[in-house]
């Protein structure tokens, strides 16, 4: 059985939209592979969006989200294998990569870059998702 990590229902954390979806923050599969939720500039344990308007404060924020996740999963950012960063604008790339490029230094995750006209939230610039292995 996969365990699932903070839970959640889109009706609490998106509840001006009519949205009734039952998911969670990362799922560990077979106890190895840990799938990740994309993260962006939110506080996990308030669901609150932070850094507004600064796309290196969300990519900040996206990172530690990860970071905690992956060691409630068991995991380090040390076992990161893929990462994906979701853009808005293409000018934000360079201060989100300097972002992620500090947080992983070392790691050599493969990555993937992709411009998205939007995000779920108007006010999210930035979204980063990862999936980690952690080793036997």
């Amino acid at each position: 059985m996969h365990t699932r990590i903070r839970k959640f229902n889109t009706q609490d954390t998106y509840p001006e939209q009519n949205l009734d979806n039952d998911l969670c923050q990362a799922v560990v599969a077979r106890g190895r592979t840990v799938f990740l939720r994309g993260q962006i500039g939110q506080d996990l344990d308030t669901s609150k969006s932070v850094c507004v308007g600064d796309a290196r404060g969300q990519a900040e924020q996206a990172m530690h989200n990860i970071k905690m996740l992956l060691e409630e999963a068991g995991g380090q950012l040390e076992h990161i294998c893929k990462i994906t960063i979701y853009l808005i604008d293409p000018r934000y790339r360079e201060d989100v990569y300097q972002v992620t490029g500090k947080w992983l230094k070392g790691v050599y995750p493969v990555s993937t870059g992709i411009v998205v006209s939007a995000l779920a939230r108007p006010e999210w610039l930035v979204e980063i998702d990862a999936t980690a292995v952690i080793p036997d």
